[in-house]
């Protein structure tokens, strides 16, 4: 796992339709980057703007899947910038009320870290009593893109190694 010397790095999840954009499209994508655009939601647009550093790392989940799963680990590789989809009025993510000079909506870009060679899904995150508190396990968590802490990523992770 990458590391940044001497700083703190924050944990997040992020939510794709695996049909729309999956872990596989991510590490088939050119240098395993992509924009994590067209989130319309105005607290996850505050964690993409405000809080997702470089160097943060990501669990890429797949939702609406069968099952729903971790998949696996993208990290940050760009932080927050204008999310250019909401000015194109041919994407399905365009906002007309965001403008280049005064954006509503961001986006960060994300680099493929690793596939899970066996997705992690909720019935069996929610065997955890340590992920109780995980945001992702609360009922009507919606948000597609929210904090993890160091604690349940270290959960999540060790279990995954365990699957290897």
């Amino acid at each position: 796992m990458p590391t940044k010397p001497g700083a703190k790095r924050n944990y997040w999840l992020m939510k794709s339709e695996a049909e729309v954009f999956s872990i596989s499209d991510l590490e088939s994508a050119p240098n395993q980057t992509t924009c994590w655009d067209g989130v319309r939601n105005y607290q996850a647009r505050n964690f993409l703007r405000d809080q997702l550093k470089k160097g943060d790392l990501v669990f890429f989940y797949h939702s609406n899947a069968e099952p729903s799963a971790i998949a696996g680990i993208a990290e940050v590789v760009r932080e927050g910038y204008p999310d250019s989809s909401a000015f194109d009025e041919s994407d399905v993510h365009y906002d007309p009320k965001s403008k280049p000079d005064a954006p509503t909506w961001f986006m960060v870009d994300i680099r493929h870290v690793e596939t899970f060679k066996q997705p992690i899904g909720l019935e069996e995150l929610r065997k955890f009593k340590s992920l109780d508190k995980m945001a992702l396990l609360q009922k009507g968590s919606r948000l597609s893109v929210q904090p993890v802490t160091a604690a349940e990523w270290q959960v999540v992770v060790n279990h995954a190694l365990r699957q290897k």
